[in-house]
This record gives structure tokens, C-alpha cells and sequence, in this order.
């Protein structure tokens, strides 16, 4: 199992959430308000300098449904260039 871990720009959340539930991947747990700088984008610091907010999913998936999820991820960063999409694969060892 790997947990993927995705964060982007708050402003695609409607369509990100939409894009993994018609994959369907229907279980997420997303943080809200995440600030951070990245390489690809503007940072997102929540304040007057730095406007704006970051979401962030983690997606607890099967091996087998890890091709999909980069498919899909690569396909947003194309869709969203602005929205800093970020896909990261850790190792998961067990789901309790």
C-alpha cells in the first residue's frame, strides 16, 4: 500500500475533489489552509504579501491503483498549470 500525499492551490479544490471521485477514489482525508512555498508556483502564505492557501489530500491506496492516481495527478498539473499540484508516494505499511 502507499499513501499519496497531493497538495495544491485552494482555488482548484471544486474541480481537483471532483477529478479523484469520478477516478474513483472516494476516500480522502484534505487539510485545509496549508501555507507553503514551492518550486513550481507563487507562494501561498495567507498573507497581504502572499495571498492565498494551499489544500492538501492524503489517499490511502492499493498498489494496484497507484498507476491511476499519477495518471490523474499529472493530468491536473496539465489542466491547473497555476494551482501547484504536487503528488508525493509513501510507503504505507498497514491500514488499522
Amino acid at each position: 500500500m502507499k499513501m499519496v500525499f497531493v497538495v495544491y492551490s485552494q482555488v482548484a479544490d471544486y474541480d481537483i475533489i471532483n477529478e479523484f471521485k469520478h477516478a474513483g477514489i472516494k476516500g480522502y482525508t484534505k487539510f485545509e489552509k496549508a501555507c507553503g512555498e514551492g518550486l513550481e508556483s507563487e507562494p501561498k502564505l495567507h498573507t497581504h504579501t502572499w495571498p492565498g492557501e494551499n489544500n492538501v489530500l492524503f489517499l490511502a491506496l492499493d498498489n494496484s491503483a497507484l498507476t491511476s492516481v499519477i495518471d490523474l495527478i499529472r493530468k491536473l498539473k496539465e489542466k491547473h498549470p497555476r494551482a501547484g499540484i504536487k503528488g508525493f508516494i509513501l510507503p504505507m505499511e498497514e491500514i488499522i
